[in-house]
């Protein structure tokens, strides 16, 4: 069946850093500084390390947008992997990419359902129903089209932006580590040597999984009013935003819990907010993460579908995941995610997933990085709008940055290593079924 109608130009930058942001700034600000604190115990190297992530995030974006601009078309990472790789390389990046989204639909969607029923306490017994519901209600948004989409995108980003903001200047305004209120846990000893560096690995972890999302700009290329302009502002602004609240968030925490206080914590932000809004503080905090975990659904939702669309249009996946609507969303698509997500929170199956996620993410870095080296000798002549800024360094440090994030994965986690390795594996067989169904399509 034909599509009945088509992707739509008409996003600016001001879409691109609201998914940007959206994506990026999820409730794991608020859990993870406790985490970062308790391998650190420094207040200098806490900032430092999470200083160091935002020049990561900024040097991958760098090299990102010389290839969003260089090829913009709709996809994200298969686009470039199809380009510099061939059927297969585009193949694995695809199918990658889109089970790492929705694996993030299910538990994000299942979080916004135990965060309704913390505030609604009568919906206890339907976590799960919540969950689908949230789901589904957003997933009939974007079928309307790009533009409800897009503005839900936007206004959930200034939210949750205003909210955090508002969150830093209430500890600054009301709260001090001198507070009567503040636990005085023993103090640890930050690590020196060897047990430093292994401290700042486990740290890191952390941040990365935290920063994860910078790249969101990149999959709408297509409906983007000019891309070759729009997305470097857009890429660099979203993570720009994202530095700037992550770094205000930690040093409001530094200021009102003691270090040894927030290392023991494992929702640091809940311990702030009950410090400075008493009983009112649990509610307050509760709807805050509600909020960013919309924000990260409403992201998804835009992304994934758009992912099967550009498989479906080169013939790697089927023809009718290219069907968009008058409305200009990609609708095969969009209800294939919201199943798979849907089943997963059904079956919870999603938790050993979510231990594989965050390798094949980097894998899917890798892939882009490496494309961005092979294309510049491959092709040299194609149009560069945004030739990354310090090439070949940039993109070197963000592409050995990534190898060495799996390297250590290996050595701190080989279980979850070898369930990624057996993805990968299947990841063929699935090809050739692919190419299969293509070779039988008139």
């Amino acid at each position: 069946m034909p599509s009945k109608g088509h992707l739509l130009r008409i996003l600016g930058v001001g879409f691109g850093v609201a998914v940007s942001l959206g994506s990026t700034v999820g409730a794991g600000i608020l859990r993870t500084p406790g985490a970062v604190a308790a391998q650190l115990r420094s207040v200098p190297l806490i900032m430092l390390a999470w200083i160091a992530g935002g020049f990561c995030a900024v040097v991958c974006t760098l090299s990102v947008s010389e290839l969003a601009t260089m090829l913009p078309f709709e996809g994200g990472w298969y686009v470039y992997a199809r380009r510099a790789f061939g059927g297969y390389g585009g193949f694995f990046a695809g199918y990658s990419d889109w089970l790492v989204q929705v694996v993030t639909l299910s538990y994000v969607a299942t979080a916004a359902g135990e965060f309704v029923v913390a505030l609604v306490p009568r919906f206890a017994a339907n976590a799960k129903i919540v969950a689908i519901f949230v789901l589904m209600l957003l997933g009939f948004l974007h079928r309307m089209g790009i533009r409800s989409g897009s503005r839900v995108q936007k206004l959930n980003s200034l939210i949750v932006g205003v909210a955090l903001v508002g969150f830093v200047v209430a500890c600054f305004a009301l709260g001090h580590r001198d507070s009567p209120h503040t636990a005085q846990p023993a103090i640890h000893l930050t690590p020196t040597g060897l047990p430093l560096i292994v401290a700042f690995v486990i740290a890191f972890q952390s941040i990365i999984a935290t920063y994860d999302g910078w790249y969101s700009a990149i999959y709408f290329m297509e409906e983007d009013r000019d891309p070759a302009r729009n997305l470097p502002r857009s890429a660099l602004g979203g993570v720009a935003c994202s530095i700037a609240i992550f770094l205000l968030v930690n040093m409001a925490l530094l200021y009102v819990l003691p270090l040894p206080q927030l290392a023991s914590s494992n929702v640091p932000a809940a311990d702030v907010a009950q410090i400075i809004f008493g009983k009112a503080g649990q509610q307050i905090l509760l709807l805050i993460s509600l909020l960013t975990v919309l924000g990260v659904i409403n992201a998804t939702l835009l992304i994934a579908p758009r992912i099967l669309f550009a498989l479906g249009r080169d013939g790697m996946f089927f023809r009718q995941a290219a069907e968009v609507n008058v409305g200009g969303t990609p609708t095969r698509g969009l209800l294939l995610s919201v199943v798979a997500a849907t089943a997963l929170i059904l079956s919870r199956s999603f938790e050993k997933l979510i231990a594989i996620q965050s390798i094949l993410a980097v894998v899917l870095y890798v892939t882009g990085f490496i494309s961005l080296f092979v294309l510049r000798r491959r092709e040299p002549d194609l149009p560069r709008p945004f030739p990354a800024w310090g090439y070949p360094w940039t993109p070197l440090v963000a592409l050995v940055g990534s190898l060495v994030y799996l390297a250590l994965n290996i050595g701190f986690d080989f279980r979850n290593v070898l369930l990624a390795l057996a993805f990968v594996a299947l990841s063929y067989p699935a090809f050739l079924l692919a190419m299969h169904f293509r070779a039988r399509e008139p």
